[in-house]
């Protein structure tokens, strides 16, 4: 068998959809952080016939390029973590708060926590997995940020103690997610690139978040998680601040431990010493092979030596092969080139 080809989340959105996607950002005069733009646009203010047609076609391009395992692309989300967000009691989306974060990587007026977090009563996910699922005979992955990423991209005025902050964020996703398996969901993806930039946080309190995410699903579920350094402030920016690659080998023995199935992890960008693979005894590791912030191309060739080094350090059935990140930062003939490559690379090795 080869080696299965999957999508991260973001894919570009069509000219026709007017949500923004965040990944837009002004250099500052430091030259140091990245001032994000905020954008209150909505799916919400996009009919709903053009939300489905966008995401028919973002599945349509990745099953187009061989994606075994494509995801719904976000297209009705303004950006991955604060679509989910406007689903929480507690958050507060009309008095924003400037905060620096991404360890410093960015500054935003972001939106607020002000009361206790809970899930508002009505599932979401489940419907836009619906709407995906019908439109491709691949199994569809829906993703879901984690506890540890929205506290990054949201303002804390509430809580006192972080760790029942990220607990009560656990309790409320997997509110979400446990529907979504039982709309037939079976790759349900929880996004932590936090974990890379904030490992003692992650391995005090955000691993056992994370199990906690997924805690009551059924055994046919994959359970996926990813992290990543993040994106930068524009395509082929190369200073942006990253976090550590070694953070990865920290990290490593914790998550192995969880229920996780499949970790995704950037490899592209921050070339790992492929020797941490080895750390995975029971998880499979979707390796990002394609960057989603350069525009360079890389050739089916190159992609396919780093998949057979790879594999010199865990089994090919643990493997899988993906972008480092999202897409969105690409454009669709730039990612679909990405994307056709990898799949290529990944169905001949």
């Amino acid at each position: 068998m080869p080696i299965q080809t999957t999508c991260i989340g973001a894919y570009p959105k069509p000219e026709y959809i007017t949500t923004g996607n965040w990944a837009e950002a002004e250099r500052q005069d430091n030259g140091e952080s990245r001032a994000f733009t905020y954008t209150n646009d909505r799916a919400d203010d996009v009919p709903n016939e053009l939300l489905d047609q966008a995401t028919a076609e973002a599945l349509q391009d990745q099953i187009d390029c061989g994606i075994d395992i494509p995801t719904d692309g976000e297209q009705r989300r303004e950006n991955y973590i604060h679509y989910h967000c406007r689903h929480l009691l507690g958050m507060d989306f009309k008095n924003l708060t400037e905060k620096v974060h991404r360890n410093g990587a960015a500054v935003a007026p972001l939106p607020t926590i002000r009361d206790r977090i809970q899930p508002r009563g009505d599932h979401f996910l489940d419907r836009d997995f619906h709407i995906a699922q019908r439109s491709c005979q691949q199994p569809v992955k829906i993703t879901v940020p984690g506890p540890l990423t929205i506290m990054d991209t949201t303002a804390n005025v509430y809580y006192g103690d972080e760790r029942k902050l990220a607990f009560d964020l656990a309790d409320a996703l997997n509110f979400e997610i446990r529907a979504l398996a039982q709309a037939g969901c079976k790759y349900i993806q929880v996004d932590e690139p936090l974990f890379a930039r904030k490992v003692q946080q992650a391995l005090d309190y955000g691993v056992e978040c994370l199990d906690r995410c997924f805690d009551g699903l059924p055994d046919d579920v994959v359970r996926v998680m990813h992290m990543c350094c993040g994106y930068p402030g524009h395509l082929d920016d190369e200073n942006y601040l990253k976090a550590n690659p070694g953070s990865y080998f920290k990290l490593a023995r914790a998550i192995d431990q969880t229920s996780v199935n499949q970790v995704s992890m950037e490899d592209a960008h921050c070339l790992n010493d492929l020797s941490l693979l080895e750390k995975y005894k029971d998880t499979s590791i979707i390796l990002g092979v394609v960057t989603v912030a350069s525009s360079n191309i890389e050739s089916t060739e190159d992609i396919a030596q780093r998949l057979t080094r790879a594999m010199n350090h865990i089994d090919k059935s643990k493997l899988l092969a993906g972008p480092d990140c999202g897409l969105i930062m690409l454009g669709r003939k730039l990612a679909m080139k990405k994307l056709h490559h990898l799949c290529e690379a990944a169905h001949s090795v």
